[in-house]
C-alpha cells in the first residue's frame, strides 16, 4: 500500500527494504551487508549494476554505501571519531587517493533552515589546503604530496536566482578538480534513521529531491567530472507518521478498506510537510564536525 502514496526516501538502503517486505527479487542489484557489534555500525553496499536494476531500485547505477550508528544521536566525540574514520574509509574505497587530487567540496542546502543547512556547516569546518598549496607549495604544508581541497556553498535558487548546477558548472570550469564531493541533507522513510544514518554514493546528489523539489542533479553527467554524494537524513516525510501510526489498525481492513482508509488520511496536502527532530540545530551541528572530520581524515595526506 505504501508505494501508492509516494512517502518519499532519499535512502537506497529503505528502497530495497521495501521491495523485500514485498517479497520481490530485485535483478540487477547485489547488496552486501556487514555488522561490527562492537562499535554498533551496521553498513549496507547496494550495488545497482544494470539499467533494469536502475528502473526498479528508481535510482542511477552506481554504488550506495550506507552507515546506520544509533549512537550518533549520542554526544560522545570518541565516537563521532569512529565514524569520521569510517567515512574516511568508504571514501577510500570510492576515490583513488594514492595520487595527489584537486577536491571540490560543495555545501548544498540553506543555511537560514536548520534542518537543510547540513551541507553549508560541513564546508566551515573543513581544512581548505587549494589557496596555501597554490601560493607557497606543499612543502609549506608539512609534505611533497598533498590533496588540494575547495569549498563552496552555492545556496538555493530563492537566495541566488540561478540553478545550483549552473553555479558549479562555473566553479568547476574555472578550478578544474579532479572530483565534486556533494553534501546533502536528506529524507528517511523511517523516524529512527534521522541523524543516525550516513548515506555516501558515487552517484552524486538531486538537490530537493527529498522534499519533493526536484532540480538539476550534481552528478558526473552533468559536470563531466566524478562526483561523490553524502547526506544524512534529518526529515521525514509526514505522510509516513501517519502511515506508520496507522500500521496496526491497517492489518485489520481488507485492501479495499485500507486505500479507502489512507486516502481520507493522508490528503495531498500532507505531502508537502516535513518533520525533524526538536533538537535538529545541536544535531545538525554535531554530524557537521563528524562529516568534515572524515573528509579531512581522508584528504590529509597522499
Amino acid at each position: 500500500m505504501m508505494e501508492n502514496y509516494r512517502i518519499r526516501t532519499d535512502l537506497a538502503l529503505e528502497t530495497t527494504e521495501r521491495f523485500k517486505e514485498e517479497q520481490v527479487e530485485i535483478r540487477g542489484v547485489v547488496i552486501q551487508e556487514k555488522y561490527d557489534k562492537e562499535r554498533d555500525i551496521k553498513t549496507t553496499v547496494v550495488k545497482i549494476e544494470t539499467e533494469n536494476g536502475a528502473k526498479a531500485m528508481g535510482r542511477p547505477q552506481g554504488t550506495y554505501i550506507t552507515l546506520e550508528a544509533p549512537n550518533l544521536s549520542v554526544p560522545d566525540e570518541d565516537y563521532h571519531r569512529e565514524i569520521s574514520r569510517e567515512i574516511a574509509h568508504h571514501l577510500r574505497s570510492l576515490l583513488d587517493l594514492s595520487r595527489e587530487l584537486s577536491v571540490l567540496v560543495v555545501g548544498l542546502g540553506n543555511q537560514e533552515i536548520t534542518a537543510d543547512s547540513l551541507g553549508p556547516q560541513v564546508v566551515s569546518h573543513l581544512k581548505m589546503t587549494r589557496h596555501i598549496i597554490r601560493e607557497y607549495g606543499v612543502y609549506n604544508m608539512g609534505g611533497e604530496k598533498m590533496h588540494r581541497t575547495s569549498g563552496i556553498v552555492p545556496g538555493v535558487m530563492a537566495q541566488t536566482g540561478m540553478e545550483t548546477l549552473e553555479i558549479i558548472q562555473g566553479v568547476v570550469s574555472e578550478t578544474n578538480p579532479d572530483v565534486v564531493i556533494a553534501i546533502d541533507a536528506l529524507a528517511a522513510r523511517s523516524t529512527r534513521r534521522l541523524a543516525r544514518t550516513i548515506q555516501i554514493t558515487d552517484t552524486g546528489i538531486t538537490p530537493g529531491s527529498g522534499v519533493g523539489n526536484h532540480r538539476e542533479g550534481i552528478n558526473e553527467e552533468n559536470l563531466q567530472v566524478k562526483v561523490i554524494g553524502i547526506g544524512v537524513p534529518t526529515v521525514v516525510d509526514a505522510a509516513t507518521i501517519v502511515h506508520d501510526s496507522m500500521a496496526h489498525l491497517l492489518e485489520v481492513l481488507d485492501e479495499t478498506e485500507q486505500k479507502e482508509f489512507l486516502e481520507e488520511m493522508i490528503s495531498p496536502h500532507l505531502h508537502s510537510l516535513f518533520v525533524t527532530p526538536k533538537d535538529v540545530d545541536e544535531t545538525v551541528r554535531r554530524m557537521s564536525f563528524t562529516l568534515s572530520e572524515g573528509l579531512n581524515i581522508a584528504f590529509e595526506k597522499v
